[in-house]
């Protein structure tokens, strides 16, 4: 702190004054460095008990003042001086002390005052009255019994003793069973137990009354009572009467805020009703009634509530009334308080102090805590409710107390009055920094405290002139606010304080930040429950708060508290906030605070947890009807998902207890549902809710709703007819589920008829779901129904079905199979329809089954695999694709139903047409030299056609991999197998290319690469390739391989063979009767070998009938059988024309 202004000041901004002025009779605060007078600053309440069940008692005064003020008490208007008794607890420089409950408090109980007291005055407190309350007890005493007659009024009274308000009072039994209250017998306001008349039940002998004080924690009891009544033969009525108040008239009186409560107890013949009404007014809007109508009620009670109120007991003989004239009286109010002042030396005081109440308050008042009256001045006088001091002087500082009291409270009040001139005393510390953030407000503080009042200026960097302008404002109190503040706000600040008794000044320094942004805000967000969420935030602040900034999160407006444990829910790292394993409780809205010492920036942001919807709660059942029940349900919380349907489960007893069965889906929007049941059933309930986010968990179950039996709702379905054998019918259906019997004795009644003959249904009742009808013809259409039957009837009539009885294996063959060559690969095979008569049942399709015979390139036979295509559905042609071109070929077609194949039709050959050949199996650069390089190859293992030769090429390849012009060998002798190319580039590289040639075309190219040599070899002169190594090798492992095939071949063309191979052979086709793919090839087999006898047809007429030493007739046999995989079991035996039984499988069909 400066007294004087530096020298030197430069130009100053301009110019705010303001005068801190303390006006007479304002409240002032004095800084403690001001000597001063005593203040009390804590007291206990006018009223303290000493309830038995607490440790000790402080009696509380403590004050303030310079010098540091001492206290005394007075009890009971004498001088008390706790520091004599060693059994209070004191404590040095407080006005306090404890009473320790140890012994007998009785002796402490009064009223107690403190005064606080220094060289400049005195301060007192409220009076503080100490109670020691008994306890209490109700008075040891014999009670005669109440002796009424029937019909009489009678009263039992409770006088219960004096204690600790507030009291309670309860009649009960000596079992502590309450006396039941009614419009006949209610207890009053004063515990008293009114009968407005006897009647003999009233008889018992232990009434008793129990006193309870809260306060205390004490309950008393009163003696019981007992009540005899004198049962007569006539009860006259009579006209009500009151029991209580008596009299007509009567006066009440209460405080403001207070429970106005009145009471009207009749008695009479029959129970008396009672009214209330407040004269000229209506009742209060707050009023209302209790015990039966007899207790009028208006809480909290103003002065308005005052008047003339009646109460009106009434029966059918007559009626009685009161009238209470009620009084609302208020303890007293202030209406000018007398405030503390600090006043100049020879100025004019004024102590004013006035109170309003009813009764009027008594105004007392007291200097220092003495009487006025006592302690005369000659500059005081008192005019009404004001205290004037002329010319004041610093002797007449004093503390003034008014009093102010009547018959319900006092109210006391210290004023400090104090006299004195003191030159401009600044209380804020000098060299203060503030900081503050651009575009924001700035409070600078300047306290001081001075008589007379001080004028504030402030200046910036030293300048002369005072801040002004329209964002500069000094407040009374000294501080400056700056408002939308700038760069060049920041700066020294100078405060100036200074009355008729000196200057102060203080130096303040202002620094402006750039404000703190959040930058990346979080953004609202839906998450899944037990997943983990994250919420972004990213602020900018300015950089002088590195160390201090800080980025918070707040759940709700509290902030996270973040441990960072094993366990921890929240993580927080490079602003990004993790909440672990999302629960219920996370909801909510999360708030990200970027905070400086300055200034912060907050952003919030929504999160919403989904999850499934609780369980529904609440099930109900109603509308119990046979076959239906209502189900209503309350939904659980969708969890922030809207339900979309809820799922109704049923469970029942008998069949499956314990498994939970879907039974219906309604929609989200409803919480009920009508139940369509069965019949004979134990059911119970339960309901989950659906949303997007899952099924919910169910709600607890229903009690159990059993269903009377009743005659089946439905029949079997899915009835399935079939005939495995040719002159049976199989009839299977779909059983009624146990649920579905509705009652017990469940039967089917199966009835069958002929569809295309007229005749009479024949019946059987049977209990199992299948029935099988004997002696059918073959093939033949029946007309089936089913119908259910229980114990308690039939079910609905049933529907009729169309089936056909059992099938048998086709009897004829397609006729006039003809075949058409496509390409090379690729033929197309026709033939006529099998007749629908022929084909003993439904048509399962056409089958196609084909085999090499051998190849055209060397008449070598090859009787290859047996193939076989199947064709579901009805048709007259199809195609086989993936043939060997230039081979000859063999078919036959035949058509299948249910029970298995037909015969096969006769067998059609027919060739194809060269193609061109397959890659080289082999081919290898054998000796490469400086510009030679040798080439051998193997000729196509398949060279479907006659062989003309091959195509040879090669070309050059750079390190680029770039390739040179192609150079073509045209190889027209087919026996070469190697080559020798010339005048190549030493040490290039080479690639070469190889194609074997038909008089169609080439085939597929194989390559190689190699790289010549910078030198000739002299051994690749001399040497051919037939002596190289590896050549030799190959030679004797093909040769080896050969031979290994020739002998399997040999030994399985002759196991269990019985002709020569000179013999014709018969070539049987596999009826194996499964589905193929256009690339599926079947195994064919010829174990049996028999002579030609069938007619051959040819495939075009370029085919003579001597080109094939071999024909085919049909394979069959009858009875003949096939496994589930189609394979044959059975031996053949030769017949003209033959069948076969195949199981149809699925097959692919072939576009024609």
């Amino acid at each position: 702190m400066r007294l004087q202004r530096k020298p030197g000041a430069v130009a100053m901004l301009g110019l705010i004054t303001c005068i801190c002025a303390f006006y007479t009779n304002a409240a002032i605060d004095i800084p403690l460095e001001v000597e001063q007078l005593p203040t009390i600053t804590a007291q206990s309440p006018s009223s303290l008990i000493a309830f038995p069940f607490d440790e000790s008692f402080p009696v509380t005064c403590e004050a303030k003042g310079n010098p540091e003020p001492e206290f005394r008490w007075t009890k009971n208007g004498q001088e008390f001086d706790p520091f004599l008794d060693p059994r209070l607890l004191k404590e040095e420089n407080s006005g306090t002390f404890v009473i320790p409950n140890n012994g007998n408090l009785t002796e402490y109980q009064g009223t107690y005052r403190c005064y606080a007291s220094n060289n400049l005055g005195t301060a007192i407190s409220r009076e503080i009255e100490f109670i020691v309350p008994h306890v209490p007890k109700f008075p040891k005493e014999t009670l005669e019994p109440v002796m009424v007659e029937e019909g009489e009024p009678f009263t039992l009274r409770c006088d219960p003793p004096k204690g600790i308000p507030p009291l309670q009072i309860y009649w009960m039994t000596i079992n502590l069973q309450h006396i039941e209250q009614d419009e006949r017998v209610s207890m009053g306001l004063n515990g008293d137990l009114y009968f407005s008349h006897a009647v003999e039940k009233d008889s018992r002998r232990d009434y008793c009354c129990f006193a309870a004080f809260p306060r205390i924690r004490t309950i008393v009891q009163k003696t019981a009572m007992s009540v005899i009544v004198k049962t007569t033969n006539a009860i006259l009525e009579r006209r009500p009467s009151l029991l209580t108040p008596s009299g007509g008239k009567s006066q009440t009186q209460l405080v403001k805020g207070d429970d106005l409560k009145l009471e009207c107890i009749a008695e009479g013949i029959p129970t008396p009703q009672v009214e209330w009404v407040k004269m000229g007014h209506q009742l209060p809007v707050k009023a209302k009634l209790e015990n039966h109508g007899k207790l009028l009620i208006v809480p909290t009670v103003e002065q308005e509530d005052s008047g003339k109120y009646m109460c009106k007991a009434k029966n059918v003989l007559g009626e009685t009334f009161h009238y209470f004239t009620v009084t609302v009286e208020e303890p007293p109010e202030w209406v000018f308080e007398p405030e503390s002042q600090l006043n100049m030396i020879g100025s004019e005081v004024l102590i004013k102090c006035s109170a309003r109440g009813t009764p009027q308050p008594t105004i007392t008042w007291r200097v220092n805590g003495i009487p006025l009256q006592e302690a005369p001045a000659t500059n005081r006088k008192t005019f009404d409710d004001t205290i004037m001091l002329h010319n004041a002087q610093v002797s007449d500082s004093a503390v003034y107390q008014c009093e102010a009291s009547n018959r319900h409270g006092t109210l006391l009040s210290n004023a400090n009055i104090m006299i004195m001139n003191l030159p401009p005393m600044i209380l804020t510390k000098e060299g203060e920094d503030y900081s503050a953030v651009e575009g924001k407000v700035v409070m600078m503080h300047c306290k001081v405290f001075s008589s007379p009042p001080s004028t504030i200026t402030w200046s910036k960097d030293d300048s002369s002139e005072s801040v002004e302008g329209p964002r500069f404002t000094v407040h009374d109190n000294g501080s400056l606010e700056i408002y939308s503040i700038e760069k060049d706000d920041m700066g020294q600040y100078t405060c100036s304080a200074k009355n008729t008794e000196g200057t102060s000044t203080i130096d303040a320094m202002l620094y402006v930040k750039d404000p703190t942004r959040i930058a990346v805000a979080p953004e609202d967000q839906q998450i899944l429950m037990g997943t983990t969420a994250q919420l972004s935030c990213m602020a900018e602040y300015d950089k002088s708060f590195s160390n201090d900034f800080e980025l918070l999160w707040e759940k709700d407006g509290v902030e996270i508290a973040l441990n960072y444990t094993e366990n921890s829910k929240y993580l927080v790292e490079d602003g990004i906030l993790q909440i672990i394993n999302v629960s219920h409780r996370d909801q909510g809205v999360y708030t990200c605070v970027a905070r400086t010492p300055v200034d912060q920036d907050m952003a919030s942001v929504l999160l919403m947890v989904l999850d499934v919807p609780d369980a529904p709660e609440n099930l109900v059942l109603s509308e119990h009807k046979s076959k239906t029940v209502k189900l209503k349900w309350i939904p659980g919380d969708d969890h922030n998902s809207s339900i979309i349907e809820f799922i109704i489960m049923y469970e029942e007893s008998q069949w499956e207890p314990g498994n939970w069965k879907e039974l219906l889906r309604v929609p989200g929007n409803q919480n009920s549902a009508i139940l369509k049941l069965h019949g004979h059933v134990d059911y119970r309930f339960r309901v989950s809710g659906v949303n997007d986010v899952g099924t919910g968990p169910p709600s607890e179950p229903t009690e159990r709703y059993k269903t009377p039996p009743a005659a089946p709702d439905r029949n079997p379905e899915n009835i399935k007819i079939e005939g495995h054998l040719p002159h049976e019918m199989d009839i299977n259906w779909e059983p009624l589920l146990p649920i579905e019997h509705n009652g017990p004795g469940l039967e089917y009644k199966v009835s069958y008829r002929r569809q295309d003959v007229e005749g009479d249904w024949k019946e059987h009742m049977v209990k199992r779901h299948s029935f099988v009808v004997k002696n059918t013809p073959t093939f033949v259409p029946y007309e089936i129904k089913i119908q259910a039957k229980n114990h308690q009837g039939w079910g609905p009539e049933p529907k009729i079905v169309t089936g056909y009885s059992g099938e048998d294996f086709p009897s004829a063959a397609p006729d006039d199979v003809a075949v058409e060559v496509m390409n090379s690969t690729v033929v197309k095979v026709s033939w006529m329809r099998v007749h629908k008569d022929k084909l003993h049942g439904h048509l399962g399709g056409y089958r196609i089954n084909w085999w090499r015979l051998r190849r055209l390139v060397d008449s070598k036979k090859s009787h290859g695999d047996k193939h076989t295509l199947t064709f579901p559905g009805d048709h007259n042609h199809a195609t086989i694709p993936g043939l060997t071109p230039f081979s000859e070929y063999s078919l036959i077609v035949m058509t299948f139903n249910g029970r298995g194949n037909g015969p096969g039709s006769h067998p059609v050959n027919f060739k194809t047409p060269e193609g061109v050949p397959e890659k080289n199996p082999v081919f290898r650069v054998t000796d490469i030299q400086k510009h030679t390089v040798s080439l051998v190859w193997a000729a196509p293992l398949e060279p479907n056609g006659i062989l003309t030769g091959y195509l040879l090429e090669y070309q050059l390849m750079n390190d680029t991999e770039d390739m040179g012009p192609l150079q073509t060998v045209d190889i027209s002798n087919p026996d070469i197998t190697e080559w020798i190319l010339r005048d190549l580039e030493p040490k290039s590289k080479y690639k070469f290319y190889l194609r074997s040639c038909t008089t169609v075309g080439c085939g597929p190219v194989i390559s190689e690469e190699c790289t010549t040599t910078l030198e000739t070899s002299l051994a690749s002169i001399h040497g051919g390739i037939s002596t190289q190594g590896w050549f030799i090798g190959l030679m004797c492992a093909i040769a080896l391989l050969t031979l290994i095939v020739l002998i399997a071949c040999f030994v399985n063309r002759n196991k269990g063979g019985k002709y020569s191979v000179k013999e014709k052979e018969d070539l049987h086709p596999d009826v194996e009767s499964q589905g193929m793919n256009d690339d599926t090839f079947c195994e064919y087999s010829d174990n049996d070998e028999k002579p030609l006898k069938g007619s051959q047809h040819s495939l075009s007429r370029e085919i003579k009938a001597g080109d094939s030493g071999d024909s085919l007739v049909d394979y069959g046999e009858e009875d003949a059988q096939f496994n589930e995989d189609g394979s044959f079991i059975g031996e053949y035996a030769g017949r003209k024309e033959k069948r076969v039984s195949a199981e149809i499988k699925a097959t692919i069909q072939t576009p024609a």
